[in-house]
């Protein structure tokens, strides 16, 4: 197993005033770090990032996200193919920085809603949508690591079951699904059961609270998480996904008004003792 932790704890840009960022995530022991890739206009300073991370011996993996002018199930195709588009830049920029996974809802557009569920249209839409992005995937070598989001911040893909037969339908090795504590709690009767259904396409978990804040701290079912991710054989990554009252244009997004941890390095290091005493405990090491 490998652990990672998201930068959006402290950044949802990478600069250079972040850089030190990189050193602070290797030195608490982390392997992997998970970048935010929302800006696909700078290819050289993704290959800086590349550069020191190289340096530093961390591996990567990022996340994406689509808006509503970018939208791959919206019924204009014109707004479709801005979603594909920006899914293959994205995936570009995944490669330059040698992220291996490209994790998030890119599958539709974050926070829009239409007052119902997804029409067949729309399943058609984004499964044509994501099958295209996935051979670009191929191409770059980067593996889509899909996430299914709770009701409140998405209707197109909301369970694991959705995500499974999302996977099926578009048919393709590049695309895969992640699993979110954080959201699986909300929305799944049984997280066992949403972690099997899971068990062939999974390639990427974000351990996350049910409060967005330290890990092992309040009422995700951990012991029902870890022990069915051994139950099937996984062993890949395990990302922290925390957020705070650091990034002021993520407050709005993630509804966190107050200081629910000491500082961002505490949360870091008690998330990573969290999950390696588990992982510990089950895979023996």
């Amino acid at each position: 197993m490998r652990f990672g932790m998201n930068l959006l704890m402290w950044t949802d840009t990478l600069n250079d005033a972040c850089l030190p960022l990189l050193d602070e995530v290797k030195e608490l022991g982390f392997d992997i770090v998970e970048l935010p890739v929302f800006d696909l206009d700078n290819d050289a300073n993704y290959r800086k990032w590349a550069k020191r991370m190289d340096e530093l011996g961390l591996g990567r993996t990022a996340t994406a996200i689509r808006g509503p002018e970018e939208n791959p199930i919206s019924p204009d195709p014109a707004v479709r193919r801005k979603g594909i588009e920006a899914n293959k830049r994205n995936l570009d920029c995944c490669a330059l920085l040698g992220a291996e996974i490209m994790a998030g809802p890119f599958h539709s557009a974050l926070g829009l809603f239409s007052g119902r569920g997804p029409t067949e249209d729309e399943w058609k839409w984004g499964v044509d949508a994501m099958r295209e992005v996935a051979e670009h995937a191929e191409k770059v070598g980067v593996t889509l690591g899909v996430e299914y989001l709770n009701r409140f911040e998405c209707y197109f893909l909301n369970t694991a079951a959705d995500g499974a037969r999302f996977c099926r339908d578009v048919n393709h090795p590049r695309c895969k699904m992640m699993f979110d504590t954080f959201h699986s709690h909300i929305e799944e009767k049984s997280i066992p059961e949403a972690i099997r259904a899971l068990k062939d396409h999974l390639v990427h978990v974000h351990i996350s609270e049910n409060d967005r804040s330290t890990p092992g701290s309040g009422n995700v079912r951990w012991d029902a998480v870890f022990d069915t991710l051994r139950e099937i054989g996984y062993d890949n990554t395990m990302v922290v996904e925390a957020f705070g009252l650091a990034l002021e244009k993520l407050i709005p997004a993630t509804k966190i008004w107050r200081r629910m941890y000491q500082n961002e390095r505490q949360l870091a290091s008690d998330a990573l003792r969290f999950m390696k005493e588990n992982v510990a405990r089950r895979w023996g090491r």
